[in-house]
């Protein structure tokens, strides 16, 4: 005997099973097959933990450089002693020769005095009536200690005598003899108006101590320094200025002449004007 079919009772329902039983049917339903374990879902693994990330290695570069030092302040440079001023003209309008002349050998009131052999006083007779300004010493008045030496000197010995006057005499053919600055400017330059003024305390005390009669003014420094003006010596000839109520008669220097000799005539007029004025 063939086993039943349970194929269709195991698809009946639970109502079909009771409508069956009302009609007398008795179904036969195989044992329930358990069902199979369901497989056990594996627990789930932590994740492994991530550990952070290392920090990139920078890329190697030029080396940085290091910040900027402030510049150091610079150095001061050297302080130049201040010379020692001239004496105020009030003072030097006091004295007499022996102290001015020491005052002047010991004159640090401008450069000149770092660059000088010696200072150039004056020479010549201190009560002559004829008085010659000239401009600033020269490198043999350096050297020698006296204005108009060389060249220059000699021909304003010859252009004394052609007047009847002398630079060694002390009588009144005797002339007194200066310049406007007392030292001499490095490589003959022309003066600087402060060197001008800085000595003129100087020269005015000569004027004073000497009383010419008449001045001749030689160059175009002189000129300007006793007129305190400007204008060329072309402009000043054939007139009779003054400086301190003396006359004063303008003409060239004899450097001047001795590259100019076409002018030497002019410089004798001149010199006639003075002897004039000496009348």
């Amino acid at each position: 005997m063939s086993e039943p079919d349970t194929s269709y009772v195991a698809q009946l329902d639970p109502r079909q099973r009771a409508m069956l039983a009302e009609m007398g049917v008795r179904v036969w339903a195989p044992a329930a097959t358990e069902a199979p374990a369901p497989a056990p879902v594996p627990a789930a693994q932590p994740e492994p933990a991530i550990a952070p990330a290392a920090p990139a290695t920078p890329v190697a570069g030029p080396p940085a450089r290091p910040p900027a030092r402030p510049p150091e302040p610079a150095a001061p440079p050297p302080a130049t002693p201040a010379p020692i001023q001239a004496p105020h003209a009030s003072a030097v309008a006091s004295m007499d020769w022996p102290e001015l002349q020491a005052t002047v050998a010991a004159c640090e009131a401008c450069g000149l005095c770092r660059s000088r052999t010696q200072t150039v006083f004056g020479v010549g007779s201190t009560q002559a009536n004829v008085m010659i300004v000239g401009e600033a010493p020269g490198e043999q008045e350096d050297r020698q200690g006296e204005p108009f030496v060389g060249p220059a000197g000699q021909l304003l010995d010859a252009m004394l005598r052609a007047i009847q006057h002398d630079r060694q005499a002390s009588d009144e053919r005797g002339v007194y003899i200066a310049n406007v600055l007392k030292c001499r400017p490095p490589a003959n330059r022309n003066p600087a108006p402060d060197e001008v003024l800085r000595c003129e305390p100087y020269l005015a005390r000569q004027v004073a101590l000497v009383k010419p009669r008449v001045i001749i003014a030689m160059g175009r420094f002189a000129v300007q320094s006793l007129l305190n003006t400007t204008d060329p010596i072309g402009r000043l000839r054939g007139r009779v200025h003054h400086y301190q109520g003396v006359p004063v008669v303008v003409t060239y220097h004899p450097a001047y002449l001795l590259r100019t000799p076409a002018d030497k005539a002019k410089a004798w007029a001149d010199l006639c004007l003075a002897m004039d004025a000496l009348g």
